[in-house]
């Protein structure tokens, strides 16, 4: 290695900050974060400095800094972009001994700023040794996506209980098998899930158990997750977490192999998609299959494309779940309507065309359709129709008979957010006939409402397409 990598305790010493610039304000940030008395040096402080000016324990000086100002300093940052002032702040440092570091001369730094993950009381630092610092910045980004917020606080819990597993476990062996288990079992699910108090009755369960010598027979846990309408790149964080934690996933229809990968390797994969007629699984089966499955003990991932409380079944499932006391967790997806339309260039709302939006489903209880037409032909709104285009022909001339003008715009987004996305727009009169044509093989949205003028003009997805494969073939995007 380059550097020694070590992190520096600077709570109540003095670090100084030359420079008044947003690069200058990183730098105090992060020493006021570690309890650092920070003198900065500048004739004024920008705007990034706007929520730090007055922290109690950040001094202001008008001025550069001087020789007698490094007395007693722990670190000294230059971020200046003046080579003389950041030389004069470097050989003051070194003769006073206090480390410095010159934001980006490297001859003057005796230390590396790396890129930081702050999960306090847990940091994780990365560092290129400055050979290659963007790389340290996407490595950076992408730990941030995998590793929940809420760990840090785990950790600090941990901490916490930290004396009382010292007291009940007497060998390092079973202190270490103990943590390595609550960290990735029940005690840390209850925890991240945000029930501290359950979190801490089953630590304490666990403990006494160890200390026993006993095992204590885990009940599972179910995470309905809301795996958006296609694109992995739209699932939340808490999503690509869970789905990295659970043992055994049930998985349906509209969830696409680039979603489906992201799944722990060896998770078993249970597949309960249901389309017309054809279902792999009843819906009181896949209950019931999730009751057993959590009954053995596993971490059982039901993963839903869309948002599981949007006519996704989620609700049916969860009632199973809460007679049988199975614990649960949801999070929510992206939902078709909000998706599809955006990746279409079709804002449900918007002031000159629609001021609500209604979601409704072509698809009820035993298949039989039955909506309120009365609230559906309202004017100056958007209907979004989920799983409308097997029952196209009737939804389109249903509008019109309801009074709805036969050229009211309309469209269907097909295979919405994903590389093979389609969109037919027509009017009322029309988009059945255009849907014939196209042989549109669906998941597919239907959307009703003036708002489907708009799409010309921001269709951005379509134009991002394009340009991704115009790219692959070697050519300039602008071609």
């Amino acid at each position: 290695m380059d550097h020694l990598p070590i992190f520096l305790d600077v709570k109540g010493r003095k670090v100084i900050v030359d420079g008044g610039s947003s690069i200058a304000a990183r730098r105090v940030e992060r020493a006021l974060q570690a309890g650092a008395k920070v003198h900065v040096f500048a004739d004024e402080l920008d705007d990034e400095f706007r929520g730090l000016r007055d922290h109690p324990d950040l001094t202001h000086h008008t001025r550069a800094p001087e020789l007698p100002d490094f007395v007693g300093a722990a670190v000294a940052y230059g971020a200046t972009e003046n080579e003389e002032r950041d030389r004069a702040l470097y050989e003051m440092a070194n003769h006073s001994h206090v480390l410095a570091n010159v934001a980006d001369v490297t001859e003057y730094c005796d230390f590396i700023t790396p890129s930081i993950i702050d999960r306090s009381p847990l940091v994780i630092a990365i560092s290129s040794g400055g050979a290659a610092p963007i790389i340290a910045r996407i490595l950076r980004a992408r730990i941030e996506a995998i590793l929940p917020a809420t760990y840090g606080k785990l950790a600090a819990f941990s901490g916490r209980l930290r004396e009382r597993v010292m007291t009940k476990l007497k060998t390092a062996g079973a202190r270490r098998e103990f943590w390595e288990s609550t960290i990735d079992g029940p005690v840390a699910d209850k925890f991240l899930a945000g029930d501290e108090k359950a979190a801490k009755k089953q630590f304490l369960k666990e403990l006494d158990a160890a200390a026993l010598g006993q095992d204590i027979a885990q009940v599972g846990e179910v995470y309905l997750v809301g795996a958006g309408p296609g694109d992995p790149d739209l699932l939340t964080f808490r999503a690509l977490h869970l789905m990295q934690r659970a043992d055994v996933v049930l998985y349906d229809r509209l969830i696409g192999d680039g979603i489906i990968n992201l799944v722990r390797r060896d998770a078993e994969r249970i597949y309960v998609g249901k389309k017309p007629g054809n279902h792999a699984l009843s819906q009181p089966e896949i209950s019931d299959l999730l009751v057993k499955l959590a009954r053995e003990g596993k971490r059982v991932l039901r993963l839903k494309g869309g948002d599981p409380f949007i006519f996704g079944r989620g609700g049916e499932e969860l009632e199973t779940l809460a007679e049988a006391g199975i614990p649960f967790q949801v999070i929510p997806g992206i939902t078709a309507a909000s998706g599809c339309a955006s990746y279409a260039g079709i804002p449900l709302t918007h002031r000159d065309h629609a001021q609500a939006c209604i979601f409704v489903t072509a698809h009820g209880q035993d298949g039989v359709l039955s909506l309120d037409w009365d609230t559906m032909a309202r004017p100056g709104q958007t209907v979004a129709i989920y799983m409308g285009l097997g029952s196209l022909e009737f939804l389109m001339s249903e509008f019109i008979k309801r009074g709805v003008p036969a050229d009211t715009p309309a469209a269907i987004v097909d295979n919405g957010t994903r590389p093979n996305q389609r969109v037919v727009k027509g009017t009322l009169a029309d988009l059945y006939q255009k849907a014939e044509a196209a042989k549109l093989p669906g998941p597919a949205l239907v959307i009703v409402g003036s708002v489907v003028e708009l799409s010309d003009s921001l269709n951005w997805y379509k134009n991002f397409e394009a340009d991704k494969h115009a790219m692959s073939l070697g050519a300039s995007p602008d071609l």
